[in-house]
């Protein structure tokens, strides 16, 4: 049995448009083309795309809907990419109950066309991938779409023009839909935090018969791992220290995504120690975030005699020291 949008998006007719996003961008992490091993991965990103175009419209949600609760108004033949992809010819259309509808181009209706209702407006909105209907053809704008790029932190507090391959959900000349690429120079203005778009006018699915292209919303993440991360317009990175700088409170030169910066490490510093260097997060017209630097205290090695006659002494030095007393 075939699913319908919702099963394929893994959510409850219920579901909110946050939770239909959530589900589409979890599902687009595991099946997309570039990352996925799954061996129908390019399949289910076609049929995840064309899901969450109409979940995630408002207006075609609920005439999906519609079409759920009565699917014999719809010809039973399925909305969006199964309405289509299920057409069996120039002049039949399979149904979902295998039963076989004929429409005429000349003005008559086939068998079982009392039920032909709603492929009329699928002619009227998609005509030029049929080939023409009894109704005058209608163009239609193309549906936007969505991406995610990552790019380094440092693209936070300059700026950068990046080169970005994308995957797009588009349709073909057939009208059924299809993987597109395309190659794309991608402007990103300083000071964008995590999760903000860009938006890049007439780059989505190209329009039928004349309509508008839809647009392309690109979604910037910066690449974060265990030393650094960005919350909000806070960045925190992890600075390698030495024992006497911990202990002594020397000033030392630190690169970070701000610049190479020169900071005092306060006497006696701890392990995991927080040092918030104000105003040096990420740039935005409300402000600039903080940038929080975690003393890591790394102890040497001692490979050679004198290494370690320094650490005997040092030993010497602290036997009153009890760290696990």
């Amino acid at each position: 049995m075939t699913e319908n949008y919702y099963q394929i998006l893994g959510v409850e007719r219920s579901a909110t448009a946050d939770e239909i996003k959530k589900s589409f961008r979890k599902l687009a992490r595991k099946y997309h083309p570039d990352v996925s091993k799954e061996a129908d991965a390019e399949a289910k990103m076609q049929a995840i795309n064309v899901a969450y175009d109409t979940l995630s419209n408002a207006e075609k949600r609920a005439e999906y809907d519609q079409m759920l609760d009565n699917p014999h108004g719809f010809g039973q033949g399925g909305f969006g990419q199964n309405a289509y992809s299920d057409f069996a010819g120039a002049n039949g259309f399979s149904g979902a109950d295998g039963q076989s509808y004929y429409y005429d181009f000349n003005g008559n209706d086939g068998g079982g066309a009392e039920q032909f209702s709603g492929f009329e407006d699928i002619f009227g909105r998609f005509g030029a991938g049929f080939g023409g209907g009894r109704r005058q053809q209608s163009n239609f704008q193309g549906e936007d779409q969505h991406a995610k790029i990552e790019v380094p932190l440092e693209v936070a507090y300059t700026g950068s023009t990046q080169q970005i391959s994308l995957q797009i959900q588009g349709f073909n000349a057939q009208g059924q839909p299809e993987i597109q690429r395309k190659t794309l120079n991608v402007k990103i203005p300083k000071g964008m935090k995590e999760g903000q778009q860009i938006r890049l006018s007439g780059q989505g699915q190209a329009g039928v018969n004349g309509g508008k292209n839809g647009d392309l919303y690109i979604e910037i993440t910066y690449q974060e791992d265990q030393r650094q991360y960005v919350e909000g317009a806070d960045v925190y990175s992890t600075v390698d220290i030495t024992p006497w700088e911990a202990a002594l409170g020397e000033k030392i030169e630190v690169n970070t995504p701000a610049g190479r910066i020169q900071i005092g490490i306060p006497k006696d510093a701890r392990n995991g120690q927080k040092l918030r260097l104000k105003d040096k997060g990420i740039p935005n017209a409300q402000g600039a975030g903080h940038l929080y630097l975690i003393l890591n205290i790394v102890t040497p090695k001692a490979n050679t005699d004198t290494q370690r006659e320094a650490y005997q002494a040092f030993a010497e030095a602290f036997k009153d020291f009890q760290p696990r007393a």
